[in-house]
């Protein structure tokens, strides 16, 4: 899927419109969606201890009005619609746990993996008082597998054959082929990834279910509802009846409204200062300068890891430096083992992190399940045999030299020529720390290294252009099997096509197919999955596909003036990430508790 919310934050922080969030906001939907949705009548007053306070964007994904989780392009969760709506089942990262939501259970009739039997909680209803029913859950899948504006209908087409109801709160989900990994990737919600369940009643009766906003009319299973919805802000107030209370899913939420107030086009400074005034209770993450300024402000104020380094918690987004891999030189994998070895990664967790160890060679995140693959005797064995964190300029000048390259007055490498375009695409916003040291080592091990954090950078990386891509890996979290299978060569675009959710390196190598292929039917706990995806990491390295750097940071302020029992490395509450704007959001904020504070 693509990871839009850290373009997103990358976007709020550099006050721009640019990159492929900008076309959500020019979607259809935009030419009639309102300017403005203010109650009939004043909202009533909510103390301020009743009340979050969160800075983000409200319009900057998608149009006022829009809340319909099929009115694409134009929708995302991301600006407090995660509020109103709910999975069959979340996932709390930290605990390595499934909770369960709407559904009570969803299990793999055997170990095939090519049916799920999904029961419903009989204590689900929707914002109208209908209940949840398998009804619900059918039109939300049959509409996945047949509108392709959607965002997970690739994965219906390729794995659901049909969906059928046993009763009101049975469903069962038949696949075309051994599909062990659905139930997490697609049906359960955990980051930016996973669908809601949506009311067929409703959606039903739309003329096109794309273009019908949602607005306030749209029945949800969520907690809050939609009171107003500006330029400026966004107001959602609890409402009293939801379902989830009584079904024991959760403890009556202390936080009676909730307001997105936007910070697009506000300068980070300014963004910190309402964080320390105790206007804000949390933000967008931050860099490490701005968040260390912020503890030093208020002592109210935390982190996911309180007020040490590195001052987050590991999202799901390591960093590599990408680049097309059909496109010379950058086709050559000597010449990307070469850029890799001048990459000093102590350097980097010395001057970043203050030690703490978030340099990475690995494309995916180092969660308990995957930090264990990682520390397996298989995948060990490969990192000793390529040694892909290995620091050694005079061997990266070797490779160089037998590549043809010698160093010119400037100390680059050059050849007929031209020297090598290590021009780094990024965003400021998000990247304005690490980026100039890349480009720093970079230029000391002779490539041809700069910046660009303009509004191109993006399409530059979409485009194949030359150059290196600052970016991340939006995919596994509990096997490696999605990141590895970033670099499948069914998704390796031709030069002169745009890449596609965020494959940039365009790489492609009929080995490397073979083993994920068949590792794909596999459930993660099988061996033969284990050896299979060590294999395929060890051709990630081996070929450097890419040159991977960072672990992602998510260094969010907690501000405990009002507000406590946020997520932290201390305090792992319901296990989830910290992150409001996430799916996971939903939980974050009806966990926290009141200080007492007026």
């Amino acid at each position: 899927m693509v990871k839009r919310r850290t373009i997103t934050a990358a976007l709020l922080a550099l006050g721009v419109m640019a990159s492929p969030l900008a076309a959500l906001a020019q979607s259809p939907l935009a030419a009639t969606a309102p300017k403005e949705i203010a109650p009939a009548t004043p909202l009533p007053e909510v103390p301020r201890n009743q009340t979050v306070v969160l800075g983000w964007g409200v319009a900057l994904s998608s149009p006022i009005g829009v809340t319909n989780p099929w009115a694409l392009p134009g929708y995302t969760h991301q600006e407090g619609n995660a509020f109103m709506w709910e999975p069959l089942m979340y996932f709390a990262i930290f605990k390595g746990e499934y909770v369960p939501w709407l559904a009570d259970s969803m299990e793999y009739t055997d170990d095939t993996f090519t049916a799920l039997e999904i029961k419903l909680n009989k204590d689900a209803k929707w914002s109208d008082g209908t209940p949840v029913t398998s009804k619900d859950v059918k039109f939300t899948f049959d509409g996945q597998l047949n509108n392709s504006k959607l965002p997970y209908n690739a994965h219906f087409t390729q794995f659901v054959s049909s969906t059928d109801i046993v009763d009101d709160l049975t469903v069962k989900v038949n696949f075309k082929a051994p599909a062990p990994r659905f139930k997490f990737e697609v049906l359960t919600e955990k980051f930016d990834t996973g669908i809601p369940i949506v009311p067929a009643g409703w959606l039903s009766a739309q003329p096109d279910v794309n273009m019908a906003p949602g607005s306030v009319d749209i029945p949800h299973s969520g907690p809050y509802d939609l009171k107003a919805w500006n330029a400026n802000q966004k107001i959602f107030d609890y409402r009293p009846d939801w379902w989830a209370v009584k079904a024991g899913r959760i403890a009556e939420p202390a936080v009676k409204r909730v307001i997105i107030a936007n910070i697009t086009g506000v300068s980070m400074d300014t963004v910190a200062q309402r964080v320390v005034n105790n206007e804000f209770d949390s933000a967008l993450d931050m860099r490490s300068s701005v968040i260390g300024n912020i503890l030093a402000q208020n002592p109210e104020i935390t982190t996911h890891t309180g007020s040490e380094s590195p001052f987050g918690y590991l999202d799901w987004w390591p960093n590599s430096l990408w680049m097309n891999t059909q496109l010379e030189p950058y086709n050559d994998p000597n010449i990307r083992r070469a850029m890799s070895l001048v990459i000093n990664r102590d350097v980097i967790n010395d001057i970043l992190y203050e030690g703490a160890p978030i340099a990475t060679i690995y494309p995916f995140p180092l969660y308990p399940n995957l930090q264990a693959f990682a520390d397996s005797p298989a995948v060990k064995a490969l990192e000793e045999q390529y040694q892909p964190r290995k620091f050694d300029t005079d061997e990266s000048a070797k490779l160089m030299t037998a590549a043809g390259y010698a160093l010119n007055g400037d100390g680059l490498w050059e050849k007929d020529g031209k020297t090598i375009d290590a021009t780094i695409q990024g965003f400021e916003g998000i990247h304005s720390d690490i980026v100039p040291i890349l480009v720093e080592m970079l230029r000391q091990g002779g490539f041809d290294a700069a910046i660009n954090f303009g509004p191109d950078a993006y399409q530059n990386m979409a485009d194949g252009k030359a150059g290196l891509y600052m970016f991340g890996h939006g995919a596994s979290l509990y096997d490696p099997f999605e990141a590895l299978n970033l670099f499948h060569g069914k998704y390796s675009e031709a030069i002169g096509t745009s890449a596609g959710n965020n494959r940039f390196s365009r790489y492609k190598n009929p080995e490397y197919d073979e083993i994920l292929d068949s590792i794909a039917p596999l459930s993660s706990d099988d061996p033969k999955f284990q050896e299979g995806a060590a294999k395929a990491l060890g051709i990630y390295w081996r070929d450097t596909i890419d040159v991977p750097v960072i672990q992602w940071l998510h260094r969010i302020p907690y501000n405990n003036h009002y507000w406590k029992n946020w997520p932290s490395s201390t305090n792992i509450a319901d296990g989830t990430n910290g992150a409001f704007w996430a799916h996971t959001g939903l939980l974050v904020v009806t966990g926290l508790q009141p200080t007492g504070a007026k």
